[in-house]
């Protein structure tokens, strides 16, 4: 058996289309994409898609679009097509056939009659005899020779007697008697395969050499060796994923948080950022805790994957995007704006002044913990006059307030160096002159020059208006600062 820590890897991400890419299936993806992309491997994405009715093409996209989000490029599958095509197991169904019907011609498997009213009756016989007994298929039409006209499932005739054993990256050798196990149904009665045979057959079709999963398939991890030596396929190995819970504990679900990565892009999160703290939960490398996504690569490894399941922390996820916004050496200025111009769209500003743009953007990054948060701060550089909040208004643009804000004004206007220095002086001096404490004259220009009572600095926001917009927003808090005189 090779050895995923040393020869090239095929791995595989297999969702089922049935929704969104839930945070829980990205950080499975990711860990697969990252031992593909750091050992010259392939990345191969096959689309679970045997249960028709919650499958739809919608949220193939969705998923698909999500990927594509996060940067997490695939060698083969939908759309890019491959070797093994085609990549939704719906158009697969005739190998699963073939698989379920060699082993039901060799003795491995056979058809089982039983009807749902029958076996449902058995269990709450069982249950009328010990509630704690866990029911498992008595075998009845294990040794059945006829084949009546009737509907009916494949099962696998799981051996009585041994274990069955498989190595695990991340658990190590696990080994399950297989007296703890019951003849599994491999095929419904309409003819489509349950997820072991397909998972099983795609995967040794596709030449697939390590499985990487979230732990809540280590139980039918021992079905799917028992059907891999049943074929006379070559077993790859297995590494199975910590989960993700909730704070209480819980399977991580929509009433907890956000588990879509669509809504993580729509908040306004780096892609980057995302990948960031799905990396890091379950996987750690010494101390550090934000990676470039090339650094996640180079520093991947299953020994550093974690055996205890962790629970989703909004807080600390919002705080690695948070740095991957704030610094530079991760998200670039250039990077930085480009991500940000969709959201400033979506305010209404979808032509913002580049010029505007740039120097702007060294004011707002200690501020700004997502994109959408940085368009807010952003707003009112190009909006004139500017959206003033109503608190703030009421509050610092009171009638008293208009001298100062035209004495301020008058004092900056003959300024020949319009520098964040020249401007400090400036107001230091006409501050001094009115002999009024220096919040009575700041906060009246602040909620001027941005409509709000907190912004970057004074001076940094003038240089950025310049001094034509900065005097001409200066007079127009003045006049609302009037009006309230005559409205009070």
């Amino acid at each position: 058996m090779a050895d995923p820590q040393i020869s090239v890897p095929r791995v595989r991400f297999a969702p089922s289309p049935s929704g969104y890419l839930h945070i829980g299936g990205a950080r499975t993806a990711l860990f697969n994409w990252l031992w593909a992309r750091k050992h010259g491997g392939s990345f191969v994405v096959r689309i679970e898609d045997t249960d028709q009715e919650r499958s739809s093409l919608e949220s193939v996209r969705a998923i698909l679009e999500s990927m594509k989000w996060l940067g997490m490029d695939w060698d083969e599958g939908p759309e890019v097509g491959g070797a093994h095509e085609p990549y939704f197991q719906s158009e697969r169904k005739a190998l699963y056939k073939a698989a379920a019907d060699k082993l039901i011609a060799e003795g491995k498997a056979y058809r089982c009659y039983c009807t749902k009213e029958e076996l449902d009756a058995q269990r709450e016989a069982l249950k009328a005899k010990d509630p704690k007994a866990q029911f498992r298929y008595p075998g009845t039409c294990r040794n059945r020779q006829d084949q009546p006209d009737l509907p009916y499932v494949v099962r696998f005739k799981t051996p009585s007697e041994g274990a069955t054993v498989f190595d695990d990256l991340v658990f190590g050798k696990i080994s399950t008697p297989n007296s703890q196990q019951q003849d599994f149904v491999l095929v419904r009665p309409n003819g489509l395969p349950l997820y072991n045979l397909a998972a099983v057959v795609d995967d040794h079709a596709m030449g697939i050499n390590l499985v990487a999963r979230g732990r809540d398939h280590i139980g039918n991890t021992p079905q799917q060796v028992m059907l891999y030596e049943a074929l006379g396929y070559e077993v790859p190995r297995f590494a199975h994923l910590p989960m993700m819970l909730s704070a209480k504990g819980e399977k991580l679900s929509k009433r907890h948080a956000s588990v879509s990565v669509s809504e993580y892009q729509d908040k306004g999160y780096t892609a980057a950022g995302v990948l960031n703290y799905l990396a890091r939960f379950g996987w750690s490398s010494g101390d550090q805790e934000i990676f470039t996504v090339q650094e996640l690569i180079d520093k991947f490894d299953w020994a550093q994957v974690g055996k205890s399941d962790g629970k989703f922390d909004q807080k600390k996820f919002a705080d690695v995007a948070f740095e991957h916004l704030k610094q530079s050496e991760l998200t670039s200025d250039a990077e930085y704006l480009d991500l940000v111009r969709p959201f400033l769209a979506d305010a209404g500003i979808s032509d913002p002044d580049p010029k505007i743009l740039r120097e702007a953007l060294p004011l707002i990054r200690e501020r700004a913990h997502d994109l959408k948060d940085a368009a807010h701060h952003l707003d009112f550089y190009f909006r004139q006059p500017p959206i003033f909040e109503e608190k703030a208004t009421k509050k610092f643009l009171k009638p008293e307030s208009a001298e100062y804000l035209r004495g301020f004004a008058a004092a900056i206007s003959a300024l020949d160096s319009w520098t964040a220095e020249a401007l400090e002086t400036a107001f230091k001096s006409y501050v001094e002159a009115q002999d009024v404490k220096m919040k009575v004259v700041a906060q009246p220009v602040r909620v001027a020059l941005s409509g709000r009572s907190a912004s970057p600095g004074l001076f940094e926001v003038m240089i950025v208006l310049g001094k034509d917009l900065s005097l001409q927003r200066l007079e127009e808090g003045a006049l609302r600062a009037e009006e309230a005189q005559t409205t009070a």
